[in-house]
């Protein structure tokens, strides 16, 4: 049996059968029927069901669209067994089995009415119940980061922002950390907070990965732990026209943002395959998804990053390691001031890394942010890639100094 049929077979053995031809359902509803529903069908042709009551016409289109929220995020909820789905999905489905039970009685005649409002009611009353039972499935516990890979956790780009979110997020979970990035007394700081809040243990290494070879002292200085989690954070922005930059900066994002998770990744990974459990998580960036002017060798370095993760999520499928691309948009941290960008607003930090841990063993990569995530998928497949590049340089502008355009 291929990866592939491996994987899409533990997929589908997350849920009972009759839950599967759900998700089949909400997938064809929202992907083929209320689209053509929606755009294809006349106006005057259309009809939509809610509590039992038709409505036409453009009341039917307006309320079309809530129909479609409803498949969509069931398609989604069902897919990833998503804790939202409970109680909602029951509730919705008991919307229908009323729909089913009040519609003949209003619009059809004679007594077979009554046998279809209680066969439609019943049926879709007795999966309601079905919905309401299974509140263990969308509701497991998941076990602790340390339960599920080990003791030891490295962290790359800890002193600040997601890469500090990181730490404490690992920390909670009881993973003792190794702290690495160029500024060893924010380190310290982060570590006597870990270990006074959390009881983990950790250690402190200053690295520079910016430059070549970068990597090798900080896989000496751990080589005596099992590490059983690598976070590839670190990592910077150089806002501006390419032709107006430094380049031995140029250089130095290279190293840092590609060259050294690849040189820590191939340190660490054949231990955690050894081992049998492990996880590597890399922070790329919906800034990857696209070219980005202003922002040019740095949208590179973070498609490089999203493309080698996912690549590797599907090399190490069945062998207990685990990895993840973490693609936030702006988030709130240092990025904005380093890269030389103007202020602007963006996601937190602990947003970002909620989401990664939660998405972490489910998918290759999350897009964090509903809009980044249509920006990352619905602009730049319905779009020319011309028009995206135009459109983003018009973005990005916005946010660099005129005198680095």
């Amino acid at each position: 049996m291929s990866d592939a049929s491996r994987w899409f077979r533990e997929r589908l053995g997350r849920r009972p059968w009759w839950m599967n031809l759900l998700m089949l359902f909400c997938i064809y509803m929202a992907v083929i029927y209320v689209p053509w529903d929606l755009f294809v069908k006349p106006v005057a042709a259309d009809e939509e069901v809610w509590f039992g009551v038709r409505f036409h016409g453009v009341w039917a289109k307006v309320l079309a669209v809530p129909h479609f929220v409803v498949y969509a995020a069931g398609a989604v909820g069902f897919w990833s067994m998503h804790r939202f789905m409970w109680p909602w999905a029951a509730v919705y489905v008991a919307q229908v089995a009323l729909s089913f039970a009040v519609w003949p009685l209003l619009y059809l005649d004679g007594p077979s009415r009554f046998v279809s409002a209680v066969i439609g009611g019943g049926l879709f009353g007795a999966l309601a119940w079905a919905l309401h039972r299974s509140k263990p499935r969308f509701h497991v516990r998941r076990p602790s980061l340390r339960e599920r890979y080990g003791e030891w956790a490295l962290v790359t780009g800890a002193s600040a922002g997601i890469g500090a979110a990181f730490a404490r997020a690992l920390a909670r979970d009881g993973v003792s950390c190794v702290l690495t990035a160029r500024r060893g007394e924010r380190l310290r700081e982060l570590a006597t907070e870990l270990e006074s809040q959390h009881g983990v243990a950790t250690r402190v290494v200053e690295a520079d990965l910016a430059t070549a070879g970068g990597a090798a002292p900080l896989l000496d200085a751990v080589a005596d732990l099992e590490i059983d989690v690598l976070v590839n954070n670190a990592g910077f922005g150089y806002a501006g026209r390419l032709d107006l930059q430094d380049p031995a900066r140029l250089d130095a994002m290279v190293q840092l943002n590609c060259a050294a998770p690849v040189a820590l990744t191939a340190g660490l990974l054949p231990a955690m395959r050894a081992r049998g459990r492990g996880a590597i998580v890399f922070t790329g960036s919906v800034a990857g998804l696209q070219p980005l002017p202003y922002h040019a060798l740095y949208a590179a370095t973070k498609s490089f990053d999203n493309l080698l993760g996912e690549a590797l999520w599907a090399e190490l499928i069945g062998t207990g390691v685990d990895v993840l691309v973490i693609e936030p948009g702006s988030t709130v941290s240092e990025f904005h001031e380093v890269a030389g960008e103007l202020p602007h607003a963006g996601e937190p930090s602990e947003d970002v890394v909620d989401k990664a841990l939660r998405a972490l063993g489910h998918k290759p990569s999350h897009i964090s942010g509903v809009f980044n995530w249509l920006r990352g998928n619905a602009g730049t497949r319905l779009l020319p890639r011309s028009a995206i590049t135009l459109v983003a340089k018009g973005v990005i502008a916005e946010q660099t100094p005129e005198e680095l355009r």
